[in-house]
């Protein structure tokens, strides 16, 4: 459901994976979704879900399914993010009956979304301040050549 005023997810909602993503981190963010209690309008999600190992996947199959069967929650919100191309995945079969398509928004579309929930509110952050635009944000990216260095 898109919904402009959404706000966007915090730090405990998402779990970014990859290939070195632990069995341990899928498995605290699945019960954070399905555990009693964790109806609180939070969304959890596992975002690139398809580059998980497969003993990792396996065990996120059956850490949802033990959690699901065991609490009987009939309104958990997790989402599972895959690449659509990524055939050989375990997670893909996995939750193959689960499977949603999401509607396309247009590059604008999410550029507008995430200018209007990125704004920092005048005179609150004084670090977003030093970045010189006509719109603050409150995330940046840093890259360095030299770690701690900046540059």
């Amino acid at each position: 459901r898109h919904a402009e005023t959404a706000p966007l997810p915090s730090y405990d909602e998402v779990l970014v994976c990859t290939p070195d993503t632990e069995e341990e981190e899928v498995e605290l963010l699945v019960r954070r979704a399905l555990s009693p209690g964790s109806q609180d309008q939070k969304i959890y999600c596992l975002l690139g879900a398809d580059k998980l190992v497969y003993k990792v996947s396996k065990q996120l199959e059956s850490h949802f399914f033990r959690l699901v069967q065991s609490y009987g929650i009939p309104d958990y919100r997790f989402i599972i993010f895959c690449n659509a191309k990524a055939h050989n995945s375990y997670v893909i079969t996995a939750f193959d009956a689960y499977k949603v398509t999401f509607p396309c928004y247009t590059k604008r579309d999410i550029q507008t979304y995430l200018k209007t929930h990125l704004k920092v509110p005048h005179g609150t952050a004084p670090v977003a301040q030093a970045f010189e635009e006509p719109y603050q944000q409150n995330v940046k990216f840093v890259f360095s050549e030299q770690a701690g260095m900046g540059e």
